[in-house]
This record gives structure tokens, C-alpha cells and sequence, in this order.
């Protein structure tokens, strides 16, 4: 068998319809990118259509397939939608990318009941309620699934400046692996992918020069990750090559979690 007959098989989506909660974003829409040059149907779920349209072009550019359908993470009805809408349109679900997610560099003593809830209902509450609208389905279906759900080297280790999101990515760890205990019998794989340091629209604010210089010295590769370097683990965790692989955390980072001092 040729190798790029086998690498084909092991890594091939075709058929597959992947539903990308956060796609319209920098890093999730570069995950679906790469889903969908791998043969899935990408379904980009987000709040504002302008981002979407600019990610299905570039999908579209490189031969893939997708559309957009707005989604309000912080709702379950808006979550059921969303999956009513695609089920309608593509017949099936069989990848869920959950990715939506928003940060702010509070001091801890000024994080404010708002915004706290804000960044607990966007990171962490968002992914439960995803994970039980589409896991009803996965379950109902009896069908193999993946579910990735979008971590951060934040939740792995104690980082200052980002207490609330580091809380929430803390959660959703915790939640992946007790879904893949949940649901390991029924072929449903929930997966936690882990990016390290990747400039991104959410967290550019906070990435000041001294914080660079402290990441940047943190981190054995000497530098940030580019997001396509997010899609080789995304691909793993929900194509047959990773059929086996659930409850894991699959860690992108640069080295920067195996660093102590």
C-alpha cells in the first residue's frame, strides 16, 4: 500500500460532519480549516456572520466544504438549535469541536460577579451544556463520535493575571475526563486538545512585553505556536488514527507544561 494511501486512511474525514463551536475565532477557525481539508463538512458555529464568511472562503479556497449557523453558547435552546439545524441540513454529527471562550486580565480582588459569570458561562457552563445537547445525540444515534473540547495550559498549571479562566479551563479538563469514563462503551471519545501560547484576538491584550519575556523564557521552543500547528492534534483526536484516545489531554504547547525552572 502506498504511504499516502495508508497516511489517507488513517487521517481521512471524508463523510464526517464537524461541528466547530468558536470556528469563526482565530485558532478554531484554523482547526476547522484543517478539518475540512481533511474531507469533513465543517459547520462553523459563532456569533457574528462577517468572521464566518471570511473563514468559509478560505475553507472553500482549499477545496473543503462548510457553512455557518449562529449559535449563543450560553443558551441550551440556542445549543439544540444549532444541532436541529445541522441535523436538517448535513443528516448527521459525528465530530464536536468545543471552543468557544473569552478572557480578561483582571487582578484578582477587582473580578467582579459579572464578569466573573461571563467567563464562567462562556468557558466552562458553555462546553457542559454542548457536551449534554450533543452527547444526547451521539447516544441516541449509537454511532462513533469525537468530542474535542478546547482546554488551556492555564488549566494544567496555576498562571497568574487570568483567574477566572484558568478556573474555567480547569473544569472543562475535569469534565472531559469524567464524559470519557462516562461514554466509553458507546464509542463517544472526549478529548481535551491543550494549546499552549498562541497569539490570539483574546488574549493579544494581555500579552504586554514583560509577559512575552516570561513566556517566552517558560517555553523550550522559544516561541509562540502558529495555529496551524493546532491541526495535526485536532486531527488525531477525532479521525480513525485515534480511534483508542479519549480522557486524554493532548498538550500543544512548546515544551512550556514540561518546564519547572
Amino acid at each position: 500500500m502506498p504511504s499516502s494511501t495508508y497516511l489517507k486512511e488513517l487521517f481521512d474525514l471524508s463523510g464526517k460532519t464537524a461541528v466547530v463551536i468558536g470556528g469563526t475565532g482565530e485558532l478554531c477557525g484554523t482547526i476547522a480549516l484543517g478539518l475540512a481539508r481533511a474531507g469533513a463538512e465543517v459547520v462553523l458555529g459563532g456569533r457574528i456572520p462577517e468572521k464566518a464568511e471570511a473563514r468559509l472562503k478560505s475553507i472553500e479556497s482549499h477545496g473543503g466544504k462548510g457553512y455557518f449557523v449562529p449559535v449563543d453558547v450560553t443558551s441550551a435552546k440556542s445549543l439544540q438549535n444549532m444541532l436541529d439545524t445541522v441535523l436538517e441540513k448535513s443528516g448527521q454529527v459525528d465530530i464536536l469541536v468545543n471552543g468557544a471562550g473569552t478572557n480578561s486580565a483582571t487582578p484578582f480582588l477587582d473580578v467582579t460577579e459579572e464578569e466573573f459569570q461571563r467567563i464562567i458561562d462562556t468557558n466552562m457552563t458553555a462546553v457542559f451544556r454542548a457536551c449534554q445537547v450533543f452527547g444526547e445525540y451521539f447516544i441516541r444515534q449509537s454511532q462513533p463520535a469525537s468530542i474535542i473540547n478546547v482546554g488551556s495550559i492555564s488549566g494544567l498549571n496555576p498562571l497568574s493575571r487570568v483567574f477566572t479562566y484558568s478556573m474555567s479551563k480547569a473544569a472543562v479538563h475535569n469534565l472531559t475526563r469524567n464524559l470519557a469514563r462516562e461514554w466509553g462503551d458507546k464509542d463517544i471519545r472526549v478529548n481535551t486538545l491543550v494549546p499552549g501560547f498562541f497569539p490570539a484576538e483574546q488574549n493579544r491584550k494581555i500579552l504586554d512585553e514583560s509577559r512575552v519575556l516570561e513566556i517566552l523564557r517558560h517555553t523550550p521552543a522559544s516561541r509562540f505556536g502558529n495555529s496551524e500547528e493546532l491541526i495535526g492534534a485536532a486531527l488525531l483526536l477525532c479521525s480513525p488514527a485515534g480511534s483508542f484516545i479519549t480522557g486524554t489531554e493532548m498538550i500543544v504547547d512548546g515544551g512550556f507544561n514540561a518546564m519547572s525552572i
